[in-house]
Formats: C-alpha cells, sequence, structure tokens
C-alpha cells in the first residue's frame, strides 16, 4: 500500500491533482492541519484548488513508512514553498519563501487513501512568511 502513498506524493510534486485524486477513496477523511475535517473527494479537490491559489509547494526528503498490515502509512517530508496569495486569517503574502518539516498519516483501504491527516508548525510558516 505504500506504492499508493508514493503514487500520492509523486502526483502532488507533479501539481497532477485529478492523481492524488486517484489515490483516494471517494470517503476519504481529509484532517487539515489547524483546520476542519474534510469528508469526500470533491471537499479534498476544492482544498487542492484553493492551496494551488495560495501555495507553490514542493516536497523534498519524503520517506514513507508502512505498517506491517498495509492499512496505515506515514511519512515525514520538506515543505519548500512560496507564498502566491493571502490565505484567509493568515499573513500578507507577498512573494516569501518557506521551508517547513511537515508530515502526513494515512489509513488505506484496497489500494485506496481513506484518510489523510498533515501536521505542521504553523508558528514557524507563519514566522518565516512574515519575515519574508
Amino acid at each position: 500500500m505504500s506504492e499508493t502513498v508514493k503514487t500520492y506524493f509523486t502526483a502532488f510534486n507533479a501539481g497532477d491533482v485529478h492523481g492524488m485524486l486517484a489515490c483516494l477513496s471517494d470517503d476519504v477523511a481529509h484532517h487539515v492541519n489547524e483546520g476542519q475535517i474534510r469528508i469526500g473527494i470533491d471537499q479534498f479537490a476544492a482544498f487542492c484548488a484553493h492551496m494551488n491559489r495560495c501555495y507553490k509547494e514542493h516536497l523534498t526528503d519524503i520517506v514513507v513508512f508502512e505498517a506491517e498490515n498495509g492499512t496505515r502509512a506515514a511519512a515525514e517530508f520538506v515543505v519548500n514553498g512560496t507564498y502566491l496569495q493571502t490565505d484567509e486569517g493568515l499573513p500578507e503574502a507577498h512573494g516569501q519563501t518557506y521551508r517547513l518539516p511537515a508530515g502526513s498519516f494515512f489509513d488505506l483501504k484496497d489500494g485506496k487513501i481513506t484518510r489523510v491527516t498533515t501536521f505542521y508548525n504553523l508558528a514557524d510558516w507563519t514566522k518565516q512568511v512574515s519575515n519574508g
């Protein structure tokens, strides 16, 4: 199942939202860092559209871990980004760059991701873009 997670990250780095969506179950639960849980592929697609409007990101140093039974996985990575457009409630965007360690956790079933939970340090990100 870690192949599904690797495919998901490859699609992310290629800017291929459709490729990411293809890795997800129709009822995927997306636990957004510092946000609400969004249920369903349409909600995930809307989140991606918002993120792509406000941020340009590329992940490096990706390490994927998989539980023995293949139903759960985790990944650690570094987010290398540019803040493109002001996101509501956050500092004003003017092309600041940032580099941020992050992690994602996944539930998997029948070759699809059924849960994505992503964590990063929002205070660190805010400090980086406020000083940019």
